[in-house]
């Protein structure tokens, strides 16, 4: 039973000497991963934190997946045992040589040395696939945008920034699809929190509306007390409510208005930073950024609740 061992070894590491906060951040491609990720180091620094994506464990380069019967979401097509063991290394404070896929060019190019800092930010398509890698993590999140918002980041990112002309990405995700269902949605289920940026339903906003957030926070982790913040905000910009999840069982579930002016989501956003323990100042400008200047405080609001997990992870 090789999760459980990686667990017993993680805590007796702890015991001796300081080991890493390993986060994963799950979810299908162009769910805006790299993005909760870039808002989670960034207020931390290079100095504290490693950042790792398990995409580079792909075995084949693009070109060489055109001949394949599967596409780059298959777990056959990617080295996920080379990748269990370096988590394991990773988790245990111990330095890896990581493959590298560059996505621009769609090769793989020189292996790099990764050192494990405080924190480690693992981020990808399959980090949650198996019990022995879901043992590594202390936290772990999995993004869920409605597929219709998913396919529109993802014509974007693709033709604005990998070359490819629309029918190109389309075709692709209808041809992805099948192994979407069959390997990426199931790590849902083993989230600690499951985030999902969307309108609200039922409202008519404005065209250009930043996007709500839903965070299902599960009782498998101890998730921050937000009552008195919601209290205090009059859950203009955020509220809390009791919910089912997919298996029926109650869960807390978390809304946060992208509807709400500023001004007010800026309250959450210091009520939150204030319990850190931060000495002075405010929130990172980094939280919330979605790149060409623009910002969500849906996001930065969902970024500082999991610095919130980290920061307590490391004692």
């Amino acid at each position: 039973m090789p999760h459980k061992l990686i667990r017993m070894e993680r805590v007796r590491r702890k015991e001796r000497a300081h080991r890493p906060v390993m986060i994963a951040i799950a979810g299908d491609s162009a769910a805006g991963k790299t993005t909760l990720s870039r808002g989670l180091a960034e207020p931390l620094g290079p100095a504290r934190v490693t950042t790792v994506c398990v995409d580079d464990y792909h075995r084949y380069d693009r070109q060489e997946r055109k001949g394949l019967p599967f596409t780059a979401l298959h777990p056959d097509c990617n080295y996920v045992e080379i990748m269990e063991q370096h988590l394991q290394l990773l988790a245990t404070g111990q330095p890896i040589l990581k493959p590298v896929y560059d996505h621009d060019t769609g090769q793989l190019i020189r292996p790099e040395l990764v050192e494990p800092r405080e924190f480690v930010i693992v981020e990808g398509l399959l980090p949650l696939h198996s019990r022995l890698t879901r043992a590594c993590f202390d936290f772990m999140v999995y993004l869920d945008p409605p597929e219709d918002i998913r396919r529109r980041w993802k014509v974007g990112r693709d033709t604005q920034k990998r070359g490819y002309r629309v029918d190109q990405v389309l075709a692709e995700l209808e041809h992805r699809e099948p192994e979407s269902a069959a390997f990426i949605r199931p790590q849902r289920a083993f989230a600690d929190l499951v985030a999902r940026f969307a309108p609200v339903p039922g409202r008519h906003d404005a065209p250009g509306t930043p996007l709500s957030a839903e965070l299902l926070l599960r009782p498998t982790l101890r998730h921050p007390d937000l009552r008195r913040i919601v209290a205090l905000n009059g859950q203009r910009a955020i509220h809390l409510k009791l919910s089912r999840d997919e298996d029926g069982r109650p869960v807390d579930t978390l809304h946060i208005h992208g509807y709400a002016p500023r001004e007010e989501s800026q309250v959450v956003l210091k009520a939150i930073w204030s319990r850190l323990g931060v000495d002075g100042g405010d929130p990172p400008e980094s939280l919330g950024d979605i790149g060409n200047g623009e910002r969500s405080e849906s996001l930065a609001i969902t970024q500082l609740l999991l610095l919130h997990q980290l920061l307590s992870a490391a004692g």
